[in-house]
Order: structure tokens, then sequence, then C-alpha cells
């Protein structure tokens, strides 16, 4: 019994501890740090993108094939972080999600009700023994019909939220200072003013220059809505609009 504060408490995700605290759900908010990935996302006045680290374990790997970012509909795409395969699985349970809605109602589910499905699923998992908390974060990026750009965020603990700009990963806490400073109230960035404030925010987190193999960029936007990765020579375009503005 003698583990710190935690004194047994956190053996069981179903009990809580005399503080009110469930010991097994903030361990997975801290297993979406293991990777020691970043990730940001920022939505534009007619555009969402979001960017993140490109980590590649293994030089044995395919690098095409290693990615955090996922096609969920034509028009919503996510970016996950934390551990790969638990972030896989809940990609599946997305696409899986999403597409039954079209089934059923016959038009594309909204990114809002994506997102708040997911977390009303990552919501069980905090209350049924048999099963444990998804060790991971996921930010959807997605067009609206009715409500333009779209960012939403959920967390293992089943909590969901809109954002204008937001974070997840190891240096959450640095990137959300960084974005609060630049994102001013009215949101009206233009798509390459978009991807280059998420790119500079993740920069500037990680204290690095960044190289067009070294991230991934998603992006949907009002002349293109469905979610697209960009390529490294996009990539190296945008690096080298901000390097001049530098």
């Amino acid at each position: 019994m003698s583990r710190g504060s935690s004194s047994g408490f956190d053996r069981d995700i179903t009990i809580f501890s005399p503080e009110g605290r469930l010991y097994q759900v903030e361990y997975a908010f801290k297993a979406i740090n293991q990777g020691g990935m970043t990730s940001v996302g920022v939505r534009g006045e007619d555009c969402a993108v979001v960017v993140t680290q490109k980590k590649v374990p293994d030089r044995l790997l395919d690098p095409s094939s290693v990615t955090n970012l996922h096609r969920i509909t034509r028009k919503i795409g996510c970016v996950m972080t934390g551990m790969i395969a638990d972030s896989k699985s809940q990609v599946q349970r997305a696409i899986y999600e999403a597409q039954s809605f079209k089934y059923k109602f016959n038009y594309d589910i909204p990114v809002e009700l994506l997102c708040k499905r997911i977390a009303d699923i990552n919501q069980v998992y905090t209350q049924n023994a048999e099963m444990r908390p998804l060790g991971c974060s996921m930010i959807l990026i997605g067009m609206d019909d009715e409500l333009g750009p779209q960012l939403f965020k959920t967390d293992p603990a089943g909590y969901y939220s809109g954002y204008r700009a937001t974070s997840s990963g190891v240096k959450q806490t640095e990137a959300n200072n960084f974005l609060e400073k630049k994102v001013k109230k009215k949101v009206d960035l233009s798509l390459n003013d978009t991807v280059e404030l998420a790119i500079s925010c993740l920069s500037s987190v990680l204290s690095a220059d960044l190289k067009p193999s070294e991230i991934e960029i998603g992006i949907v936007s009002a002349q293109n809505t469905e979610f697209r990765v960009l390529n490294e020579q996009e990539i190296e375009a945008h690096l080298t609009r901000l390097a001049e503005k530098d």
C-alpha cells in the first residue's frame, strides 16, 4: 500500500481516492506524453490546421507508413497524440461511428457530434472495470456546411470542447501559452497565416528549426473542404516563408 500519495487507490479504475481523484485516469493523461510528441491545432477564418511531429523510430521502417494524421471522413481529419496502438484503435472507432451515422441519417456527421461520440466512449472507459482508458488524445478538424471551420479536442477522461487553437502532448503547457499570446480575440487568419502560426508554435516550444521530413500538416479550408495532408514540397514552401518573415 505504501506507494506514495496514491496508497493503493490506483489499483482499480473505478475506485475514487479520499481526495476524489481517479488515479488510473490521471495516468492515462501521462501516457499521452510517453512518445515525447507535441501536436498543435489552429482554426483560421476559413480553414483549420493541425501540425504534429513526425518521428520514425527505426531506420528499417518505411517513413511513408509512419503517420499521426488520419482521415476519418472526406471532410474530417484528426491528429493523434500518445500511444500509437491506442490511437489507431480510436481512429478505427471514429471511422466506424462516422460511417454508421452516414448510413442512418444519409448525411455526413458534423465534427462536434463525432467528437462528442468519441468523448462519450472514452468516458465509459473510466467507469467500467473491465476496460482501461486509452492513452491518447484526439484533435479533430473539419469544415461544417453551416458553421465553417471546426477544431475540437477530446481526452482520456471523456471531456471535449471546441477551440480556436489548442495543443496536446509533452509540451502542451508551453504551446498553449504561446498560442494564447498569438491568437487574438478576432480570428481572421488566412490559410497560409494559420499554417505558419501552427508551425512557429511547434518550432518555438521544441526550440528547434524544423525540417519538412520532421513534421506533418493536415488542413481543411473553404476552397477545398476535403481533409488533406501536405506533401514535403508544400511544407518546405511554408517553412521558407516563415524563415523569410523572421
